[in-house]
């Protein structure tokens, strides 16, 4: 089932047409309303009757989280904030928080998007969903919750955390379709198996996660405890939160709401627009949102989009899984790796849980990385000439993906942080 026939479905020279009208019209608000892109505009000397063409949007500047820092807390509103009925904002971890306002309109978009996304992982009217994504300033249960009541499913908005209460609430009430960060749902997983319950007889349809990055294998061992599909939702609180991309039944990519958001891939070294099916970072243009219009927003998220009508019969183009972020790629020893190539080495041992971190040291002048990952228990009890073969078939996996030679420590099971929301992975420790 397809929820919005007539945008998911588009011809290109439609879509074109449409994203035309539709980014002249933002590119003029956001010049007329943000003083922030008059000043930005002018300072490149272009003005929005300059946009003819949709390669015209070349000509106009990026915009960057330092820049939304800058006009903290309502300088990139383009309406009256009368008008703002909703704010969010980043978590604000690595400086001041980004705020983003939204009105009636943008409410409704977001709605929409994001049935647009439930109805793809074959969510109904009658489905009862469990939105374990937190509400308040963050956008992730919002999102959900705003997607799920436009379609007219039944939200369960117990947000994050209550860990024994989601699995009471899972049997009671027959929740169908779960939502959760792809951590969150192995420590909920965890926690179901020692309870004793069969994940089968909870009767998932369908499971929603995003919020963090996560590999192929971490799907596969997800839908293999939950014994239900499980798709992918990318969103970010500068542009609307979740509903910008979302999988469908073909599950080989998130379709990106062209008709809302306008998509990018640079170089985030040179800033040249990248050609289809090139891996750079993704650069997002909100069309219609009304409240905080972005222009050329730089997500840092890294991926590639590919177009052609999908399986699923949807013409809209579609971006990889986030692999990384430009500014999450750590520089070992003068190569860049990212903790999803870590994890996806990982997930190919079966003796081993899907719970590690990466800790990274600058002991001698060179850099050092310890990955410590959880052995199963059944591995734990053996003996320790298995536990060193086992440790070193993980170095090699490791190896064999990013080149370099890293240190695996086996620790003991449950003994690693458990998140109940994003996981935090890396532990650098050098004094860069």
């Amino acid at each position: 089932m397809i929820w919005n026939e007539k945008a998911e479905c588009m011809s290109e020279n439609d879509k074109e047409t449409l994203q035309l009208e539709r980014l002249q019209m933002a590119v003029k608000r956001a010049y007329e309303s943000v003083p922030y892109y008059k000043k930005r505009f002018d300072e490149l000397g272009v003005k929005p009757e300059d946009i003819k063409t949709l390669k015209d949007i070349e000509k106009l500047p990026f915009t960057t989280k330092d820049d939304l820092r800058d006009a903290y807390p309502f300088g990139m509103f383009a309406v009256p904030r009368k008008e703002i009925v909703e704010v969010h904002t980043s978590s604000g971890t690595t400086g001041k928080p980004t705020v983003s306002g939204y009105t009636r309109g943008d409410l409704e978009i977001w709605g929409e998007v994001m049935a647009r996304g439930l109805c793809m992982f074959g969510v109904t009217d009658d489905d009862i969903i469990q939105n374990t994504h937190g509400y308040g300033l963050f956008t992730g249960g919002f999102g959900v919750h705003y997607g799920a009541q436009k379609m007219g499913a039944t939200v369960i908005p117990i947000s994050t955390g209550q860990t024994k209460r989601q699995i009471e609430i899972m049997q009671d009430f027959g929740t169908s379709v779960m939502i959760f960060t792809p951590s969150y749902g192995l420590y909920l997983a965890e926690e179901i198996e020692e309870e004793g319950i069969d994940t089968k007889t909870i009767g998932l349809k369908a499971i929603g996660f995003g919020a963090e990055m996560w590999t192929e294998e971490m799907r596969q061992e997800i839908q293999k405890r939950f014994n239900a599909p499980a798709y992918n939702i990318y969103g970010l609180t500068e542009v609307i939160g979740p509903g910008v991309g979302l999988e469908c039944g073909e599950r080989d990519g998130l379709h990106i709401s062209e008709d809302h958001f306008y998509p990018e891939i640079i170089d985030s070294e040179t800033h040249d627009v990248l050609p289809d099916g090139e891996k750079g970072e993704l650069v997002l243009t909100t069309l219609t949102r009304e409240g905080t219009p972005l222009i050329r927003f730089r997500t840092k998220d890294v991926t590639k989009l590919t177009r052609g009508k999908c399986g699923c019969g949807r013409t809209l183009v579609k971006m990889d899984r986030v692999t990384g972020r430009t500014d999450d790629m750590m520089k070992i020893r003068g190569v860049s790796v990212f903790p999803s190539q870590i994890e996806k080495a990982l997930l190919r041992i079966d003796e081993v849980e899907p719970h590690y971190q990466i800790i990274v040291t600058r002991p001698h002048l060179m850099d050092e990385v310890e990955v410590q990952v959880e052995a199963s228990e059944s591995l734990f009890s053996d003996e320790i000439k298995e536990l060193v073969g086992i440790r070193e078939k993980i170095e090699d996996y490791i190896h064999s993906e990013i080149g370099l030679r890293v240190k695996v420590t086996l620790v003991e099971p449950k003994t690693l942080p458990r998140s109940e929301g994003k996981a935090v992975r890396v532990i650098d420790k050098r004094e860069l």
